[in-house]
């Protein structure tokens, strides 16, 4: 069995939630199974209570706690439904399906751990994981948030738009700035900036791994709402597209065109 793979249905019961930035909320949620098999660089889709909503959000794992049978989502309140989500207290219940998509491989290399916006909270998961030299570069607007928690794991460099922290510009700038290198790259954050650090990996020849960010569906391949373009043809559609839910969200970077 590919623990991996196995999704499961579950009532969650919202330990505690609180905002952690200006309409970013982290909220944990206590769902066994789920817990027991996830990987870092999967999702989760959660359900409204609101019935006359009836697509669920898919939201990145931020932390596993298989312990206690608990993972943490962060997540930007960008519609009706992620805005009912933020007005949920402890002990409220949502439904939640997964592990869903594939996790990052983690290898034994000298490694940039980079995160762009909301592509930031999945990468911490991650860096706990991984048993390597990590270096983490994280790209904000503006506020910050999840610091704490990510210097807890390694080295961390900044970048922000205004330069209010960290280096003024993108994620690279700071690599760059700071005369950082590695041997594998694993990042998450909005396409322009994945489609940067490819082109980045490309030309150094690092091995590179991208989270990629689309709207989904079903979360589970079925509807292609989430198709993007690829390299070599889909054994399920025969054209060259993935469906980020199953075939990723997590792609080798050369597989996937930004």
């Amino acid at each position: 069995m590919d623990k991996g793979r196995e999704r499961f249905e579950e009532t969650a019961i919202i330990i505690r939630q609180e905002e952690i930035a200006e309409g970013i909320y982290s909220m944990w949620l206590h769902v066994d199974r789920i817990a027991e098999y996830a990987r870092a660089g999967q999702f989760v889709s959660v359900y409204c209570n609101d019935g006359s909503r009836l697509l669920p959000r898919p939201i990145s794992i931020c932390e596993i706690d298989a312990l206690d049978g608990a993972i943490r989502l962060v997540y930007r309140v960008a519609g009706k439904g992620t805005d009912e989500f933020s007005f949920l207290h402890t002990g409220q219940q949502l439904r939640v399906v997964g592990p869903l998509g594939n996790g990052f491989p983690q290898k034994r290399k000298k490694a940039f751990l980079i995160g762009g916006g909301i592509g930031i909270p999945p990468m911490l998961e991650l860096a706990r994981q991984l048993s390597c030299e990590k270096q983490i570069i994280l790209g904000f607007r503006d506020e910050l948030f999840l610091l704490d928690e990510f210097r807890e794991q390694g080295k961390v460099y900044l970048a922000t738009e205004d330069g209010s922290a960290g280096t003024k510009g993108n994620v690279l700038d700071a690599i760059r700035e700071n005369g950082l290198s590695a041997d594998i790259i694993y990042a998450c954050g909005p396409r322009p900036m994945l489609g940067a650090v490819k082109g980045y990996a490309a030309e150094r020849g690092i091995e590179c791994w991208i989270s990629m960010e689309e709207r989904m569906a079903c979360g589970i391949g079925a509807c292609l709402a989430c198709v993007c373009r690829s390299r070599e043809r889909d054994a399920h559609t025969n054209v060259k597209n993935k469906r980020v839910c199953k075939d990723g969200p997590v792609f080798r970077a050369e597989e996937v065109e930004l």
